[in-house]
């Protein structure tokens, strides 16, 4: 099943003067599906769960080439899910549409620190009034976070949203990739969070769970070793897919 990151993926790839090789080398096999080695394929684990809340993924350059990638799996699970690629000079019409788009209800994920207090919150609205309650749409930084800081002061068409502030109550569980903090969590943690505020509780377990088994499988085929299907992680994801 294709999704807009795998969209993505296809129009960078296709724009490229030479070929994207990840860490494994040339003859680097990858399943289309979720970016693994085939024998580590995570594709059937796929949860299918109902979600109200939407994400929209701004993506630094090839951040969308990157099997440890973790806005993929947010794609595979939140059914309206939206990836752009971002650039300083120019915006994506779509995403301009989108954004204006009277049924959504934009938020910026963002620390609170690099905004204006008067744009920050840190809860989801759920006050209907006499209007039509619109559905949250969670705008996610996805790149590194130098990229991510560039994005947020480097794009006027998101300075009129409010900032959605999170407040993790954990250190991030992301193993695939340095960062420059532990405190700083990867696009499936934030976008789990987001969901969690929006009262999509079955989705932020259901990514949550899919995103430990993803770090399993990813980490077990880098060292050549087979995944345990009956381990605690995968019986985890398995209680919450339908």
């Amino acid at each position: 099943m294709s999704h807009a990151v795998a969209s993505l993926r296809a129009t960078r790839l296709a724009r490229s003067v030479k070929p994207f090789l990840a860490r494994g080398g040339p003859k680097g096999e990858r399943c289309s599906g979720c970016r693994l080695v085939p024998s580590h394929c995570l594709c059937k684990l796929r949860p299918n769960v109902p979600t109200r809340a939407g994400m929209c993924l701004l993506m630094a350059d090839i951040e969308p080439l990157k099997p440890s990638n973790t806005g993929w799996l947010i794609a595979d699970v939140v059914a309206d899910t939206f990836a752009f690629g971002w650039a300083r000079t120019e915006v994506d019409p779509a995403l301009l549409a989108l954004l204006s788009d009277p049924q959504w209800q934009p938020y910026v994920v963002f620390p609170a620190e690099f905004a204006d207090d008067a744009r920050v919150v840190h809860e989801v609205s759920h006050n209907a009034n006499t209007q039509p309650e619109k559905r949250p749409l969670f705008i996610l930084l996805d790149g590194t976070w130098d990229e991510a800081r560039k994005m947020f002061r480097k794009s006027p068409y998101l300075q009129n949203f409010p900032v959605l502030s999170l407040q993790p109550e954990h250190l991030s569980r992301y193993k695939l990739r340095r960062a420059q903090s532990e405190a700083h969590l990867c696009t499936a943690e934030v976008g789990a969070m987001c969901l969690a505020l929006a009262n999509d509780t079955q989705a932020a377990e259901a990514l949550n769970a899919y995103f430990e088994v993803f770090t399993e499988h990813y980490l077990k085929a880098k060292q050549q070793l087979p995944v345990d299907l009956t381990d605690d992680i995968h019986l985890r994801l398995q209680a919450r897919m339908l």
